[in-house]
Order: C-alpha cells, then structure tokens, then sequence
C-alpha cells in the first residue's frame, strides 16, 4: 500500500481531525432461476393499497432517480423491505399506462454502484455494463448522469460508448465531459452526453430540457465536472434557454433542497418569467418535493428503487392568456411493489405483466445466475440495521461489522491473530442494512460495496491507542475545542458532500422524520407497517401508502473495538492498531509515523468481511 506523505498517529496529546462517513470454495449455490424467482415478493405477501387513485393533469411524469443497480427488488421479508419488492420488469409493465396525455419517463442519475448485478460482475467485466442493458429497455424520455457514473473512467468510457448512444440524443450531462481521443489520435474534451435537448410530447408541448450535475469533485482522471454556476453563464446555455418552450424540464443529479438548484432556475427565469419550469433532482436518497414559485414544482424521489416519483400539472394550452396564473401541480411518492402497480393501472395479477416486462425481470434472473448472486454464505439469524438500532447493540449491523466480523474475518491466516489489537474503521463503510434469512454474494455487495484495505501499526500502547477511537469521534473535548471542532466537521463535511458521500444527509432525513412522528408511539397506536412518512414543502400528502416511520439513532462517524485484551493489560501494554485506510487522513499527533511504519494487516477488504463471517458463524 502507498501512502501519501507521512501518517500521523496519535501517541501523546491528541489532535482530532476528523472526516464523515465514506461514503476454498464452501459456499453453497443454487443456479436455479426460478429459484431466485421465488425469492421475490408478489402481491399475495400482505401489503397495503393504496387508497386513492393518482392525480392525472395533462401533463404527467414519471421519476426514478438513484437506482444503484436494485433492479431485481428487494427480497427480503422484514419490513419495509417488501415495500420495495417490484423489480425492473414489474416496473416495465406499469409505465405502459396509457391515457390521451402527456405522460413523460425520467431519470436522475446514478446508475452505478450498490448491488450484485451492478458490482458483481466477473474478473474482466464493467460495473453496470449488463444491468445497463435492461435500463435501455424502458422507453425514457430523458436521462441525466450521476457522480456515481465518473467515479472510474472506464465506467464513464462505457456510458458514453454503449449507453448513451442508445438513448439517442435523450442522456444529458449539461456539465459534464470525458476526455477521449479524437479521429487524429488528438485528446478532445467532449460532454459525456447532450448538454440540453429540444423536443416536442405527444400533445406537441415544445420541452427544453437540461441535465446538471451537482458540485462533485470526486470524478476520475480524464473526466471533468464544471461548477453549476460556471455553467449557467456559458454561451451554449444562454443559447439553449433563449427561445421560449411550453416548459423547462430540468432533469439533474443534485437536491431539490440546499443545492444549487436555486442557481439554475434563477438562471431561466432571468430570461422567462412565467415559463412553467419543472425540476428532477436526486443524490440525496430522499423524498423531497418544494415549489420555487407558483408556476414551478422540483421533486426528487428517494434511492434504491424504493420509491416511483410522480408528478403531474395542468399547463393548460400554450395559447392560454393567463400564463401569469399559478400551476395546479400535484405529486406522489410510490412504494416499488405490485400491489402499487396494479392498483393504479387497474390490472390485476394475472393480467399486469407485459411481455416486455416479463422479458427484463426473466433477463435480470439470468444474470444474476450469471454473476452467481444466490451463492450461499449463511442464514442470518436476525435483522441487523444500521440505525434503526441504536450502536452498539445486538441488533445494530454496525456492531456486528466491528466487534464480531472484523475480528474474525481479518485474522484468518494471520500470524498476528493472537496479538491485543484495536480495530477502527468508519460507519459509513456499512451502506445497507442486513436481514434475517439468507445472506449470499447480493446481500454482502448491497451491505458492505467497498473495496477498502486494512493496515496497521505494531506496538502502539494500549493506553493510547484506546484514545483513538473517541478522539476521531470528537469525545472529551472541551466548549472551546467543540467550537473548534464544529467548524472542522462543517468543512469536512462540505468536502465530503463534494466527493459524494450522502449518508449524513440521507440519515438527518430519518432523524427528523422519526421525531416528528413520534417512532414507536405512533407504531404501536396506528399498527401500520413500517416505511417512510414524507413531510416536504409541498401542499397534501406525497406518499402514496401510510405507514408508521422507521426508528431512528445516531451513529457516531467511526466504530472500533478491542480485541483479545486480557485481564492484565495495562495502559503501556504493547497493540497492534488496525485500520481501515480510508480513514488513515484522520490519525494525527505530535508523534509522526513513515510510510514504513504503516503495514498492510489483511489481504481481505472491508466488502469480503460479512461473508467470511457469514460462512463460518450462520451455517
């Protein structure tokens, strides 16, 4: 492993720095397709309707945004996950709904990154290149990329060669280009896609339509993201607003709320004043819905294919004098089921599926078998959650990762095993909660997706070492240093948010929403199943389905545990100091440590740890 510059551990008096959440064969397999099938919810699992039909204006929109590769559903049977047990194919036949309106088909970005049909593709292959075919089958009318989609230029490579290209002029990346090489071997940089698009609907509304990404920095090398606000004075987009449409359609990977949004509609209504402008956004994994005027609506809608955006408005006729009149817009969040589905296009079990849809969901089974996704660690005995429990408790996966995976799974076949050893890594290497019942190659890929080393430093003492852990979390400090560290952690966590990483945000949403509703309370007096309870800034009710919200708890930003400590240690007693790297920025002393003395401590990674656990403790 290579380090950049020297790692500073701490060793005396502590300084805290500190960074956000980061974002033999055994196993059993079943290669059955219809095995897997089985695995997936249909509408016999008990679920609720929904009680009122969606409202239809003339124009209408359909929004996904953040699917990160749950194309196939989620499988499990512990609420909320059935909420969310459609998959692509069952989605596929739901957007075949036809009336005589507009009804257009949307997507923000983030297609990459989250589950086995996305990252577990074999030795040679592309993250996403497979699954991206099946995206290709629905009939989108626009697409905008995400900051998961240039985190590895061949990812981008692959984009702007065999996806984009399939989408014929409807993928936009207003603010985004690739570097490539042009018909003379001469370096060009180009957009990975159309900066806008001008179209016409079936009714013949004249749409302009942008897709933006927001402020990220952390693309790979030979891509290239411009700030939005550097964007919006380019020539190109003065060009492409100059004429007025029917409507704006700003399609993006960035938040409807506390993001630059403001900076682009600003931008368009500088030049048209009452121009209806709707607004797409993504990347925070919320639901999210506000009016920045009377004749505007921006929506964005959730993450994981756990929610369906819908939105719709009475533009009436271009003609119309009275363009100065406020919008009656309307807008849903629908739970990914079939019994979602079913209801609101008034079809029944047997007679919902198209054969298109039948083709992707049959399609998506075979890769799966294809990438070996059923394969068997174990049979988890409970839920594990990530903050529904609160850290550390038996049910918090957080202390299933540190305190019993990691110990086990890092000293397989390491002469350091039976050394005293303190091990840290970050919380936000945990990306998705664990459920009872099989746990295979998907459910490891969805948990824990990182590909993170583990080193450490030998012979550290106990008594400083033990420090670390509350240090990096900001314990002890006194009100100075808290207000010191409250502007360290408010510029951590700009950069962060700039590099990608949206757990904070996405974590504050489920705070808040188990306090305004009360958790627990209001689960037991209204016996509703679990799910999310959206209170945005738009007028009515956005969920599609009532439930009672998710509990809640804090999560500190890192997580450790001690390790084969017996009852003699004492505080100048000599551990081995393990960590993950990516958290290696935030050791820092008076004391300084070479890259020497830094050692790899395991050949495994933060995302084989829940297997190796899995294979050895749940069978």
């Amino acid at each position: 492993m290579r380090l950049s510059g020297t790692l500073r551990v701490l060793l005396s008096a502590l300084t805290f720095i500190v960074a956000v959440n980061a974002c033999g064969d055994d196993h059993d397999h079943s290669h059955d397709r219809r095995n897997a099938y089985q695995k997936r919810l249909l509408p016999q699992t008990q679920l609720p309707v929904p009680t009122r039909p969606l409202e239809w204006g003339d124009f209408n929109i359909i929004h996904t945004t953040d699917t990160h590769g749950w194309l196939l559903g989620h499988q499990h049977t512990s609420f909320p996950e059935p909420n969310y047990s459609g998959d692509l194919g069952d989605f596929s036949s739901f957007i075949a709904l036809e009336k005589d309106v507009d009804l257009l088909l949307v997507d923000s970005g983030d297609l990459h990154d989250g589950t086995g049909l996305t990252d577990g593709y074999p030795v040679g292959g592309i993250d996403a290149h497979d699954a991206n075919q099946f995206i290709k089958e629905l009939p989108y009318d626009l697409m905008a990329i995400g900051n998961h989609e240039l985190y590895d230029y061949i990812n981008t490579w692959d984009m702007y060669t065999n996806f984009v290209p399939a989408l014929d002029g409807k993928y936009l990346a207003s603010n985004v280009n690739i570097t490539i090489f042009d018909a003379n071997n001469n370096t060009v940089d180009v957009p990975v896609g159309n900066r806008f698009l001008k179209f016409k609907t079936r009714k013949g509304r004249r749409i302009t339509s942008l897709g933006v990404l927001y402020d990220f920095t952390g693309n790979d090398v030979n891509t290239t993201v411009q700030s939005v606000a550097n964007m919006v004075q380019e020539q190109w987009f003065a060009d492409a607003i100059a004429e007025e449409p029917d409507l704006f359609l700003l399609a993006g990977h960035m938040p409807v709320s506390f993001d630059n949004w403001p900076t682009v509609f600003n931008a368009v209504r500088a030049v048209h004043a009452e121009t209806p402008i709707i607004i797409l956004g993504g990347h925070s994994h919320i639901r999210d819905c506000n009016q920045p005027d009377g004749r505007s609506m921006a929506l964005e809608s959730g993450r994981y294919m756990e929610t369906i955006g819908w939105l719709s408005a009475n533009l009436g006729d271009s003609s119309d004098v009275n363009k100065s009149n406020n919008i009656t817009f309307s807008r849903r969040y629908l739970d990914q089921n079939r019994v979602t589905y079913e209801y609101h296009s008034q079809q029944s079990n047997n007679t919902f599926d198209t054969t298109k849809g039948q083709n992707i969901t049959e399609g998506l089974l075979d890769l799966s078998v294809k990438y070996d996704l059923s394969m068997l660690y174990g049979i988890a005995p409970q839920d594990y959650t990530i903050s529904r429990n609160p850290y550390p408790s038996n049910g918090s996966s957080l202390t299933l990762f540190v305190a019993d995976a990691m110990p086990y799974a890092l000293t397989i076949n390491n002469t350091r095993a039976n050394n005293t050893n303190v091990m840290i890594t970050n919380s936000g290497s945990q990306r998705f909660d664990i459920y009872a019942g099989t746990f295979d190659k998907n459910d490891q890929i969805s948990a824990s997706p990182f590909l993170n080393a583990f080193v450490f430093i030998a012979d550290v003492p106990f008594g400083v070492a033990q420090q670390v852990l509350p240090a990096l979390n900001g314990a002890g400090a006194d009100e100075r240093k808290r207000r010191d560290l409250s502007d360290v952690l408010e510029e951590r966590e700009s950069e962060m948010w700039k590099r990608g990483y949206v757990d904070r945000r996405y974590m504050e949403w489920l705070d808040e929403m188990d306090r305004r509703h009360d958790g627990a309370v209001k689960r037991a007096a209204q016996n509703l199943t679990l799910g999310y309870v959206t209170s945005d800034s738009c007028p009515g009710i956005g969920d599609d389905i009532l439930h009672a919200p998710l509990a809640s708890f804090p999560t500190p930003d890192f997580i450790g545990s001690i390790n084969n400590a017996p009852p003699s240690l004492s505080n100048d007693s000599l551990v081995d100091l393990v960590f993950v790297d990516f958290i290696q920025a935030q050791f820092q002393t008076n004391t300084t440590y070479t890259d020497s003395d830094v050692k790899s401590y395991t050949p495994v990674l933060t995302n084989a740890v829940l297997g190796l656990y899995a294979q050895e403790f749940w069978n």
